[in-house]
C-alpha cells in the first residue's frame, strides 16, 4: 500500500461521523481540519496537532488564513495538481477555510455541518457557489 493510498484509506475510516465543532472523536464527531489532522496523523506524516480554540464561524468574520498559517503551510506543501490523499483546500468565507481530502480529483471526502464526514463531488453540492459555479480551491500534499 502506497502513503497516498494509507492517506485515503485513513479518511475512509471516518465516513459516517456525525460533524461536530472542534471533534476529533471516532463514530462521534469530527469537523474538516480536525479529519485533516487525523488522517495525517495517522499515515504519520505530520506530528500530533492540538488545535487552539476557534469559533464555528470564524471564516465569515475574518480574513486570517487561520487553516494556512496554523496547520497546513508548517507540514505540507501547495501543488498545482491534486492526487490521491492530498488536500483540497476551499474558500468559504472570506478565506480558505474547509478542508477535504482528494481520493481521486474531484471526488474527496470531507467533513461538513449536516452531513458529517461523506464522500464528496467538489464541483457539486455543497462544496461549488451558488449556481454551482466553483468555489475557489487549492492544494496541498505532504508528498513530493
Amino acid at each position: 500500500m502506497t502513503t497516498r493510498d494509507h492517506l485515503v484509506a485513513a479518511a475512509e475510516l471516518w465516513i459516517g461521523t456525525p460533524y461536530h465543532h472542534a471533534a476529533r472523536c471516532p463514530g462521534v464527531g469530527i469537523d474538516c481540519i480536525n479529519l485533516l489532522c487525523a488522517v495525517y496523523e495517522t499515515a504519520g506524516l505530520i506530528a500530533p496537532i492540538r488545535l487552539p480554540f476557534y469559533p464555528a464561524d470564524w471564516m465569515m468574520h475574518r480574513s486570517e488564513e487561520l487553516i494556512l498559517q496554523g496547520v497546513l503551510e508548517a507540514q505540507l506543501h501547495q501543488v498545482q495538481y491534486p492526487q490521491p490523499g492530498d488536500v483540497a483546500l476551499f474558500q468559504f468565507g472570506r478565506c480558505y477555510s474547509h478542508g477535504a481530502v482528494v481520493t481521486d480529483w474531484p471526488e474527496l471526502i470531507h467533513a461538513y455541518v449536516g452531513y458529517g464526514v461523506i464522500r464528496g463531488d467538489a464541483h457539486q453540492q455543497p462544496l461549488t457557489m451558488r449556481g454551482n459555479s466553483p468555489r475557489p480551491v487549492k492544494f496541498y500534499s505532504a508528498l513530493d
